[in-house]
C-alpha cells in the first residue's frame, strides 16, 4: 500500500485583505479593552490568522513516500532558483496558493494511505477549506472519515494519545511533534531554530527555502515516528 506522509505550513493573510466589517468581527475582543491595550491585542489576534483557513493560506506542503523516501516540497515563491543537485526530494516553487494546492492534490490521488501528525485536527481541514475557497478540486475527500481507523488516514497525534483516552492532563496527554521526537530519540525538526509560528515572518522576509526546509524536516521526523509507532504500538485497542 503506497503511503504518503505530508505536512503543511501556513501563513497569515494581510489584515488589508479583509473589509471593515470583517476586521470589526476579527478584532472584536481587542475593541473591548482599554485603548492603550488594543494594539497589542490586535497583533496577538493577527498572529493567529495563520491557524484559520479563512484568514490564512497554505505556503508550503512537504510530502514523502514512506517506502521510497522520495517526494516533493511545494512552496510559494517568486523567481526562485535552486542550485542544489537533484536528489530524492524535489523542491517545486509555485507562483501562488492555487498552483500549490493543485499540484498537491494531483500527487495525493496516487496514494492509498496518508500519515500526518495532527492532520485530522489541522492540516486536512485547512487543506479542504482553502481548496474550496480557491475552487481547487479536492482529489481525496475521505481523510476525515471514521476517526477510529488508521486507513486511509493515520494521524499520529491521535494514535499516540490513544484517541484522547485520558484527556488533556492524563497519562496519554497530547504533546507536540518536537516533544515526541525527543522522547523517541528522533532528531527534532525544530533543532535548527525554526518553528511553525515563525513562518509568517519568514514569508515577509522572502525566506521561502527556509520554510520549505523546515517543512521537510517535519515530514522526515513524522516518517520516523510512524515507523516506530508501527513497530511498537500499532494494534493496541
Amino acid at each position: 500500500m503506497a503511503t504518503l506522509v505530508f505536512d503543511i505550513e501556513t501563513a497569515r493573510q494581510p489584515v488589508e485583505m479583509f473589509d471593515e466589517v470583517q476586521q470589526e468581527y476579527l478584532f472584536r475582543e481587542a475593541a473591548k479593552l482599554p485603548e492603550e491595550q488594543q494594539a497589542a491585542k490586535r497583533e496577538e489576534i493577527a498572529r493567529l490568522f495563520s491557524l484559520w483557513p479563512l484568514t490564512g493560506q497554505v505556503v508550503c506542503i512537504a510530502m514523502l513516500n514512506a517506502e521510497s523516501q522520495r517526494g516533493q516540497v511545494l512552496f510559494q515563491a517568486e523567481d526562485f532558483e535552486d542550485d542544489a543537485e537533484a536528489g530524492p526530494v524535489e523542491f517545486v516553487p509555485c507562483a501562488d496558493e492555487t498552483e500549490l494546492l493543485t499540484a498537491f492534490w494531483d500527487a495525493a490521488k496516487h496514494y492509498q494511505q496518508v500519515v500526518t501528525f495532527n492532520g485530522r485536527g489541522f492540516d486536512v481541514p485547512f487543506l479542504y477549506l482553502r481548496s474550496a475557497v480557491l475552487g481547487v478540486p479536492i482529489a481525496r475527500k475521505d481523510w476525515l472519515g471514521y476517526r477510529y481507523a488508521t486507513e486511509p488516514h493515520c494521524d499520529l497525534a491521535e494514535q499516540l494519545t490513544f484517541y484522547g483516552v485520558s484527556g488533556r492532563d492524563g497519562a496519554a496527554r497530547k504533546f507536540n511533534l518536537d516533544f515526541y521526537c525527543k522522547a523517541f530519540g528522533i532528531e527534532s525538526p525544530k533543532a535548527q531554530g525554526v518553528t511553525g509560528m515563525d513562518v509568517s515572518d519568514l514569508v515577509a522576509q522572502g525566506r521561502h527555502k527556509d520554510i520549505a526546509d523546515y517543512c521537510l524536516r517535519d515530514v522526515r521526523a513524522t516518517v520516523l515516528l510512524h515507523k516506530l509507532w508501527k513497530e511498537r504500538l500499532a494494534g493496541i485497542k
